[in-house]
């Protein structure tokens, strides 16, 4: 169907019981549904949202457009689990059913007060001239999951700034409540902003983040400040950026500046900008506190403005798997949470030495899996992996240990996004390789290198799942350990 506005900005009221079952039938044929990874059940997934532990349960919601693989009228779809693996569906929570938010409820986040959460989000209004009016919402989340007592807290832009104004990120502190938001200049740059409010939920504007990066974009989408250790850390997605070498490949990115804030003067003393995936299919992250107390970060596996190949099936994109955040030398380590180990059911083992002769890696289940890779010793100059099918589609894996470069190749490696450049990522290592962490689902890739000082996430849609793993080098020998698990469903 051709997506006009007015199609795009339909309700979910606008369709019967029975037509909304064709679409999720329609979904359910799809060959690209996942096994562990949280999906749509129709439409459109984006931004997860809303992410905290609260009376035992994770609670997460994401961006929801029910009608189709398009960006429309967007919902809060919900989702909890008693860890960060097994999410249950609850359904679209918050509806865009005010005037504030009237054309979308947009990307938030949420707080406990008490015994009662707090929903904080961009309510996305437009004008009968299709003017945008951000509204900036907070609403409570009763014990049968239904939303309460919505109430705008801000109207429109603060002065000196556009209508792109959006994301509240909240946190309590010393009494106070804080939000950081995304905002773009009337000179057309990115910024953070910083509100405080009191218990009656008062905000006003401190002002901007200070940091070196004064023309760094033209919008800051969702942003995330909090500690970690000993220093802060402040997520955002920059837009804007042209490509530089190997780094800002994708439409937009992804990415932190770590070092130590000063909210009394709200000045940032930080080192450089690094991108937090070097994949080709990431986006929007949120953190929140794991019941252990750690930092926890998920984050959507997919980018606007990019057509995939399941919106044939009426659906598009899911969540990446939970990563527990670290700092370390002033880097951001990410690595998978160990929730995630509950899906293991079957494993398999091995020590080999890789020539320029392809080793075949002896493989359990390859579409659901875990691979564990120790490199021991390394005397080649290229190490390669191929994950493939019978129908000789594959997506590639090299490390060239002269450069220190590890790429992603999936440009043979099925159905692909379009516009997206090239089809190849590549990222530069600290150090010499040595230890791969690779999750393979139905239609992704999350690669962990070195212990998760770099990752890179990708979707991937074979004609048929990958059955092969074929593992072989130049120049030399390669001497690994392997280990791989079958994972089941989530």
């Amino acid at each position: 169907m051709e997506w006009t506005r007015e199609a795009r900005y339909r309700g979910l009221s606008s369709i019967t019981n029975e037509e909304f079952e064709s679409m999720t039938d329609k979904v359910h044929q799809s060959p690209w549904r996942q096994h562990f990874h949280v999906q749509p059940v129709s439409g459109l997934l984006n931004d997860p949202n809303g992410f905290i532990y609260f009376k035992g349960q994770y609670h997460l919601f994401y961006q929801w457009y029910p009608l189709g693989p398009v960006h429309g009228l967007k919902f809060w779809y919900h989702v909890v689990s008693d860890d960060l693996i097994h999410f249950e569906n609850k359904g679209p929570v918050v509806y865009p059913d005010t005037t504030y938010d009237s054309h979308g409820a947009y990307s938030g986040s949420s707080i406990q007060i008490e015994d009662q959460l707090y929903l904080f989000y961009t309510g996305n209004h437009r004008t009968k001239d299709w003017e945008r009016v951000p509204y900036q919402m907070v609403a409570t989340l009763n014990d049968a999951f239904q939303v309460k007592d919505k109430q705008p807290l801000i109207e429109g832009s603060p002065q000196g700034y556009t209508d792109h104004f959006r994301d509240p990120k909240v946190w309590q502190e010393n009494g106070n409540y804080y939000f950081v938001i995304g905002a773009q200049t009337t000179a057309q740059t990115g910024r953070a902003l910083i509100y405080q409010g009191d218990t009656s939920f008062k905000f006003h504007l401190l002002g901007e983040i200070q940091t070196g990066l004064s023309d760094f974009g033209y919008m800051w989408e969702c942003p995330d400040l909090f500690k970690l250790g000993n220093k802060d850390v402040l997520i955002f997605c920059p837009q804007g950026l042209e490509a530089d070498g190997m780094n800002y490949r994708n439409i937009y990115q992804s990415g932190y500046i770590i070092g130590d804030f000063d909210l009394k003067t709200l000045e940032m003393k930080h080192d450089g900008f690094v991108e937090l995936d070097h994949g080709f299919d990431f986006y929007a992250p949120q953190t929140t506190i794991s019941k252990e107390g750690e930092r926890v970060l998920i984050g959507w596996m997919g980018l606007p403005d990019i057509n995939y190949p399941t919106d044939v099936y009426n659906w598009a994109h899911c969540l990446t798997l939970p990563r527990e955040l670290k700092v370390k030398e002033n880097t951001l380590i990410q690595t998978v949470h160990p929730d995630v180990e509950k899906l293991r059911v079957r494993s398999n083992e091995t020590t080999m030495d890789i020539t320029d002769d392809n080793t075949v890696l002896d493989l359990i289940q390859l579409d659901r899996s875990e691979i564990n890779i120790s490199i021991v010793e390394n005397e080649a100059d290229v190490l390669s992996i191929v994950f493939s099918n019978q129908v000789e589609e594959a997506v590639k894996i090299t490390y060239d240990k002269n450069t220190g470069i590890f790429e992603l190749d999936r440009s043979q490696s099925g159905e692909l996004p379009n516009n997206q450049d090239n089809q190849k990522r590549s990222v530069q290592l600290f150090d010499a390789l040595k230890s791969l962490k690779i999750f393979i689902d139905t239609s992704s890739i999350e690669i962990f290198i070195n212990e998760g000082t770099h990752v890179m996430t990708s979707r991937l849609f074979p004609v048929e799942p990958y059955q092969y793993c074929q593992l072989s080098s130049e120049s030399g020998t390669v001497k690994m350990e392997t280990k791989q698990y079958e994972l089941k469903r989530g």
